[in-house]
C-alpha cells in the first residue's frame, strides 16, 4: 500500500508539473504538447507505470507525435529566416479552435499555411481518382482542416495563401508507383518535409500583392499564439 501511495504522490507531482509548470509555452508544438500534457493525467501516468493501456494515453502518445513533427517542420524551416522570410509558429484562428501550424512569409510577399502531417512511413501516399490515400486508408478528408485554415488567414490578411501538407514519414508514390517529390489534391500541394525550405523557396521567388512588413504585422495582431489565448 505504502509503494501505491508513493506511486501515486509521484504522478500527481509529475502530472501537476507538466500542466501548470509549463502552461505557458509557446513556439511550434506548443498547442499539440499541451494537448498531450492535458491527456496525461495522474490516472494515466498510473496505468502506464502499471504496464495499462488507456486510450487517453494513446490520444496523449498521438498528440506528442504531433508535436514533435511540428517542431521537426519548423527546424527546417529556420534557414529560411536568414533570407529574409518571418515565420510564425501554432498559431490560433480568429474564431473556433484552430490553429495554424506554420505560418510563412516570403520576402517577396508571398504567403503560405504549411501544416505537419505526421504519418508512418509503412505506408505510401498517392493520389487516385482525385482522392489521397495513405496505403489503402482514405485521408482526404484530413486536409479539409487545412484548406479551412489557409482560406481563414487569406481572409485575414487579404491576400491568396497556399496551402502546403508537408509530410513527416510517409513516402509520396505517384500513379506508376515510383517516388514523386510532390501530389496535389483539391489544390493543397503535398511535400515531403525533407524539401519544404525548398519547395517554399521556388515558390516565394513570385512577388506577392503586399509587402512582407505589413502581412506580419496583421498576422500577429490578428493571429495569436494559440497556447497564451
Amino acid at each position: 500500500m505504502t509503494v501505491l501511495i508513493v506511486l501515486a504522490l509521484a504522478a500527481a507531482a509529475a502530472w501537476a508539473w507538466r500542466r501548470y509548470g509549463t502552461s505557458g509555452r509557446t513556439g511550434a508544438g506548443a498547442s499539440a504538447a499541451a494537448r498531450a500534457r492535458e491527456l496525461r493525467t495522474v490516472w494515466v501516468r498510473l496505468a502506464s507505470a502499471a504496464g495499462v493501456q488507456t486510450e487517453a494515453g494513446r490520444q496523449a502518445a498521438r498528440w506528442e507525435a504531433g508535436a514533435d513533427g511540428e517542431r521537426r517542420t519548423a527546424a527546417r524551416l529556420a534557414p529560411l529566416t536568414r533570407e529574409g522570410w518571418i515565420l510564425r509558429h501554432d498559431r490560433a484562428l480568429p474564431t473556433g479552435r484552430a490553429n495554424v501550424d506554420h505560418l510563412v512569409i516570403s520576402p517577396s510577399g508571398r504567403v503560405f499555411v504549411p501544416d505537419t502531417k505526421r504519418w508512418s512511413r509503412r505506408y505510401p501516399l498517392t493520389v487516385r481518382g482525385g482522392r489521397l490515400f495513405h496505403g489503402d486508408r482514405d485521408v482526404t478528408s484530413r486536409l479539409a482542416g487545412l484548406r479551412h485554415e489557409a482560406r481563414t488567414v487569406g481572409q485575414v490578411l487579404g491576400v491568396p495563401v497556399t496551402p502546403l501538407a508537408v509530410i513527416d514519414g510517409a513516402p509520396l508514390v505517384g500513379a506508376t508507383g515510383q517516388p514523386v517529390r510532390e501530389l496535389t489534391v483539391d489544390g493543397v500541394r503535398i511535400v515531403p518535409a525533407e524539401r519544404i525550405a525548398d519547395v517554399l523557396r521556388v515558390s516565394g521567388s513570385l512577388p506577392g500583392q503586399r509587402s512582407a512588413a505589413h502581412l506580419a504585422k496583421a498576422a500577429d495582431r490578428a493571429l495569436k499564439p494559440y497556447t497564451s489565448r
